[in-house]
């Protein structure tokens, strides 16, 4: 799997800190706060460099170094590593956008500057991946981390808002324990590795889109997944797509600051809700919960 638990975990470390001080207050600031800015672009600056140190001696150190090199992975996994790309780097912009708007960064400057944070992280790490003998630097992996960022950065400039966003959810599988080595062992390990439980999400909120009356926190939601890999070219694997609506916690109107930033933060989480599953090869499959 590449040791794909390496991106995420950093990746989320990072998007987690940024959003620790109230970033869903004072969006709409337009006067620059340079203590703010300093703090959200320093923190930001030593926590992504700070775990890229730490990340090449955790993962790398034990694999041999040489020339910089490619390695095409476009293949592997139903391109489901690819989806959870495209899901970081999208949260990464969602959250560094914020911060930065926090700080009063202006809003072009901060939709580009903290929407490109995520994408940035991510070629560090595929740097890594392309002086690794173990890996290789992934065109496929940045046309992924290009796409999330792509798509928050387009609607923040485009409609001011993210009508479209981008969700991940999980749940446990039995393919793990058949590999643990590979999908993961334990709980935390299982939900980021293994892509047999995994699905990323596209939720467009209805209002946006037209649909008056509807509640402003009423999405549709279509996601991709897969099941039936033990290996990254399993031919047991097949494709699964679902079709589910879902709740856009942040635009859940409270008055609570607290929990305005509660519900932005955990709106890159899909709410499990009943959902249908169509199958590749035309299989209908309902669920009451879906996670």
């Amino acid at each position: 799997m590449r040791t794909e638990l390496r991106r995420w975990v950093c990746g989320l470390t990072v998007c987690c800190a940024l959003p620790c001080t109230n970033i869903a207050q004072d969006l709409d600031s337009t006067q620059v706060d340079r203590g703010r800015a300093w703090a959200v672009g320093g923190g930001a600056g030593v926590l992504a460099v700070g775990s890229l140190i730490a990340l090449d001696q955790a993962w790398y150190a034990d694999h041999d170094r040489g020339p910089f090199h490619f390695f095409d992975d476009s293949g592997e996994w139903l391109q489901m590593d690819k989806a959870g790309h495209a899901w970081t780097t999208y949260t990464l912009a969602s959250y560094g956008h914020a911060a930065f708007r926090w700080a009063g960064m202006p809003g072009k400057r901060s939709v580009w500057i903290g929407g490109s944070l995520g994408w940035a992280y991510l070629v560090g790490i595929e740097y890594l991946d392309g002086r690794s003998s173990e890996w290789g630097f992934s065109w496929s992996d940045m046309a992924a981390n290009t796409f999330g960022t792509g798509l928050f950065i387009a609607q923040q400039i485009g409609w001011k808002e993210q009508r479209i966003g981008m969700k991940y959810s999980a749940h446990l599988t039995d393919y793990a324990p058949q590999r643990p080595d590979v999908l993961g062992s334990s709980t935390p390990e299982r939900i980021l590795k293994d892509y047999n439980g995994a699905t990323v999400w596209l939720s467009g909120n209805l209002r946006s889109f037209g649909c008056e009356g509807l509640p402003s926190w009423l999405n549709l939601a279509m996601g991709y997944g897969a099941q039936g890999m033990l290996s990254a070219h399993d031919p047991a694997a097949r494709r699964q797509f679902y079709f589910a609506p879902d709740i856009a916690l942040s635009r859940i109107p409270v008055k609570s600051k607290l929990w305005r930033t509660v519900f932005f933060v955990l709106d890159r989480v899909k709410v499990p809700l009943p959902t249908l599953e169509v199958r590749e090869g035309g299989t209908v499959k309902g669920h009451w919960l879906y996670f």
